[in-house]
């Protein structure tokens, strides 16, 4: 049997369609870390949902506190705006589960409703199926992983559908947050104006140029820019 975790914080713009696709697995546990919008509201809408609220401890070691929730060992961890299609849904119950494996989905990127294939978006695979007495995320406050040190990952055949983000301040919200924590996890070697401005000039050539970002007109220009700005943020904030 499987449990689903899922981390909230002012999730209400997709969280309805990502229980919607869940609900045929054995346990739904969501955590949220202090939402303010209708978040809440919209999960206590699903009674087989067990619904926590804890304070915000990094990415890494809240998703590790919500699988010590569930009753099962197997966890399926999944983002508030992830939504799993009945193909990799039905894949996934279909499954003869392995001890010794995790499992892995690919993801269809969107922004703006687009299916973005550019800028590092595509292919884009996770880890997100694993036995909890075997495995566990990493204790990274941002850019956590599933750990799969000796373990086989096999790959599925069926995509989540992911939207990240839908507007340019969707990117603003989500860089300020990402970045402050990035830097609060890393050594505290001081970094420089010109290192930072080196790799956000490198992170948009390669968003734009490299990654083909050109072929997607404003859209991709829009992405490369938060690239940068993500990598110019993440060490002028150290």
């Amino acid at each position: 049997m499987i449990s689903v975790t899922i981390l909230t914080k002012n999730s209400q713009r997709h969280i309805q369609k990502v229980l919607d696709a869940v609900k045929p697995f054995d346990e739904i546990i969501v955590v949220d870390t202090g939402s303010t919008d209708e978040t809440i509201n919209i999960v206590k809408q699903f009674p087989s949902v067990r619904l926590y609220e804890r304070p915000f401890a990094g990415f890494g070691p809240t998703h590790n506190e919500a699988s010590s929730l569930a009753s099962h060992d197997w966890i399926l961890s999944i983002d508030s705006d992830e939504v799993l299609t009945d193909a990799l849904r039905n894949e996934i119950l279909a499954l003869s589960l392995d001890p010794t494996c995790v499992y892995s989905f690919w993801r269809k990127n969107y922004y703006r409703n687009r299916h973005i294939k550019g800028c590092g978006w595509f292919p884009d695979r996770v880890v997100r199926l694993y036995n909890k007495t075997k495995t566990s995320f990493s204790n990274a406050l941002v850019h956590e992983s599933i750990a799969t040190d000796g373990l086989q990952v096999i790959s599925l055949a069926a995509p989540a559908l992911h939207y990240p983000y839908e507007r340019v301040a969707d990117f603003l919200v989500k860089m300020n947050a990402y970045t402050t924590l990035y830097a609060e996890q890393q050594p505290r070697k001081k970094s420089s104006i010109p290192r930072a401005v080196g790799h956000a000039l490198f992170a948009f050539i390669k968003s734009y140029f490299l990654q083909r970002g050109f072929l997607l007109g404003a859209d991709g220009i829009e992405i490369a820019w938060f690239n940068m700005n993500c990598a110019l943020y993440k060490y002028a904030k150290r």
